[in-house]
C-alpha cells in the first residue's frame, strides 16, 4: 500500500513540475514578445565599454524601462549573448520587447543624430554648430584653434579651411572632436583628390595654395555655374601678378570690427588678408571650401576675364578688360546705361 501511495504523490509532484515549468515558460515568452513599459516615449542609455551585462540591465531600468533589473538580466545571461553587448548610445522606442532591446543592443544600432556643416562657413562657424548639435559631448569649449590643431595631430597647422563641410552622423555621446577628425580626414581626402586632378596651366604651387584659392571661390560663388569662371579670374590675376581683390578676404581680415558694412577705408588698411593692399594669396583659407570649389580652383574655366561683378540676381558678369568691367559696374551696381 505504502509503495502505491509513493508513486501516486511521485506521479502528482512530477505534474506539478512540469506544470510550473510550462507555466514558466509560457510566463517567460509572454514577457519575452510584451512591449516594455517605460517613463517616456524614448528611452536613451549610453553604455561604457567594460559594463557588465548585470549593469546594463540595471542602467536600463534607470533611464525609465519599467520592469525587472534582475528579470532584464537574466534574459541577457540565458540568451547566451550577454557577452556580445557593444558600447555605445542607444534609444528604446515604443512597441520594442526585451527580445528587441537584446538584439539592438548585439548589433550596436546606435542612436544616431547629425551635424550639418556648410560650406564657406568659417572654422569658428564650425565649433559654434557643433556646441549646438543633439548629444555631443563638448570637448573643445575651452581649447584655443590651435589647441585643437595639436589635439587632433596637426600643431602649427592653421585650422580655418581645414574641415570638409558635410552632414556627419555620430552616435549621441559622442565628442565634437571626434566629429572635427573625420571633417579633417575628409578634407584631406576631397584635396589630394583635386591636386591629383588639377589643370597644367593652373597657377597653384602648392595643395594649401589651392585650398585657400578655393575657399575665397567658395566666399565669391553667388550662383554654381559661375563658380569655374570665378576662378578662372583669380587663376589670371596670380598669373600676371595682379592683386585678388576679393572683399571676402578683408572681411575675414577684419573679423570682429567687421560690421556688416565693407567701407573705402577698410579696402585701404593693410592687413595680411588684404587682397587688395597685398599681391598674392591670403595667409591661410578664409572658409570652408566644398569639393566643387577645390575642383574649380584646380582646374578652372578657361577665359581671358580679368574682372567679375556681381549683377544682382546671384550671378556675375565677366570682363576681360577694366573698360568692360567699369560698364558692367555702371550697369549693374550703379543702375547706369
Amino acid at each position: 500500500m505504502l509503495p502505491k501511495l509513493y508513486v501516486r504523490l511521485g506521479r502528482t509532484l512530477t505534474v506539478i513540475v512540469l506544470l510550473t515549468l510550462a507555466l514558466a515558460c509560457a510566463a517567460t515568452w509572454w514577457w519575452l514578445h510584451r512591449p516594455l513599459q517605460t517613463d517616456s516615449a524614448v528611452v536613451e542609455l549610453s553604455i561604457e565599454a567594460g559594463q557588465t551585462p548585470r549593469e546594463v540591465a540595471k542602467e536600463w531600468v534607470n533611464a525609465g524601462v519599467q520592469t525587472s533589473p534582475w528579470l532584464l538580466y537574466q534574459w541577457f545571461r540565458w540568451s547566451g549573448q550577454s557577452k556580445m553587448i557593444r558600447a555605445g548610445s542607444y534609444e528604446l522606442r515604443p512597441g520594442s520587447t526585451p527580445q528587441d532591446l537584446l538584439r539592438m543592443l548585439v548589433r550596436g544600432d546606435e542612436s544616431l543624430a547629425t551635424v550639418k556643416l556648410i560650406e564657406g562657413w568659417t572654422f569658428k562657424r564650425f565649433r559654434q554648430e557643433l556646441i549646438q548639435a543633439e548629444g555631443l559631448k563638448p570637448t573643445i569649449a575651452n581649447m584655443t584653434d590651435d589647441a585643437v590643431m595639436m589635439a587632433l595631430g596637426m600643431p602649427g597647422i592653421p585650422a580655418e579651411g581645414r574641415f570638409f563641410p558635410d552632414t556627419y552622423s555620430y552616435a549621441k555621446g559622442s565628442t565634437d572632436i571626434g566629429v572635427l577628425r573625420r571633417a579633417l580626414k575628409a578634407m584631406d581626402r576631397h584635396l589630394n583628390d583635386a591636386w591629383a586632378a588639377r589643370s597644367p596651366d593652373s597657377s597653384l604651387k602648392t595643395p594649401q595654395d589651392a585650398l585657400t584659392l578655393a575657399s575665397i571661390v567658395e566666399k565669391e560663388t553667388g550662383h554654381e555655374a559661375d563658380r569655374g569662371l570665378i576662378a578662372g579670374v583669380f587663376n589670371n590675376r596670380l598669373r600676371i601678378g595682379m592683386p585678388l581683390q576679393t572683399d571676402p578676404s578683408v572681411i575675414y581680415g577684419l573679423g570682429e570690427r567687421f560690421d556688416g558694412n565693407l567701407r573705402k577705408v577698410d579696402l585701404q588698411t593693410d592687413t595680411p588678408y588684404n587682397t587688395y593692399t597685398r599681391r598674392g594669396l591670403p595667409p591661410t583659407p578664409i572658409s570652408m571650401p566644398g569639393k566643387a570649389a577645390l575642383l574649380a580652383a584646380v582646374s578652372p574655366s578657361p577665359t581671358k576675364a580679368l574682372y567679375f561683378v556681381a549683377r544682382g540676381d546671384g550671378s556675375s558678369a565677366f570682363s576681360a578688360t577694366l573698360t568692360e568691367h567699369n560698364r558692367a559696374v555702371n550697369q549693374y551696381q550703379r543702375k547706369r546705361p
